[in-house]
């Protein structure tokens, strides 16, 4: 009997403050166009994708201010860490993102950077619409209230 390999995906970037600062609507999975150095460099896990988001560059969808640091073993081959770049969608999740950013005033955040099954870069993007102050105010309380409440169910056990 052969054992299967673990298909659990490896998260290279997350977003946390993400769904704090946005309400997510819709999540996509997207490719992004990276060179080999990039690869090298996130698979050591320490990028930062907090401050980064993705907007229209003509008929394409781009990641803007992602931090991927540069890998030290490639030496004069090393790619700009903040590097505009290109992400992979199909032509109608472009338009619905073109269409909601335009129209709606959404914004597309990205969540997290990982590797799927077979080893490639995904970006998952949220269309999302930012919170105003009493929205963040208010998640804070329900996640201590949700805190407190394991805490007094788990004691009275």
């Amino acid at each position: 009997m052969t054992e299967h390999k673990d298909l659990e995906r490896k998260i290279a970037a997350e977003n946390r403050k993400a769904r704090f600062n946005y309400e997510v609507i819709n999540v996509f999975e997207a490719g992004i166009v990276l060179t080999g150095t990039e690869i090298k460099s996130l698979r050591g896990g320490r990028a930062n994708i907090t401050d980064s988001y993705a907007a229209a560059a003509g008929s394409d969808f781009v990641l803007y201010n992602a931090y991927i640091p540069e890998y030290l073993q490639a030496n004069r081959f090393n790619h700009e860490t903040r590097r505009p770049r290109r992400l992979l969608l199909h032509r109608r999740e472009i338009n619905k993102l073109m269409g909601a950013t335009e129209r709606e005033g959404l914004t597309v955040v990205p969540l997290d950077i990982h590797f799927d099954d077979k080893g490639r870069a995904k970006i998952k993007l949220a269309l999302a619409k930012g919170k105003k102050l009493h929205d963040k105010r208010e998640a804070d309380k329900d996640r201590d209230w949700k805190r407190e409440q394991g805490r007094l169910l788990k004691s009275r056990d």
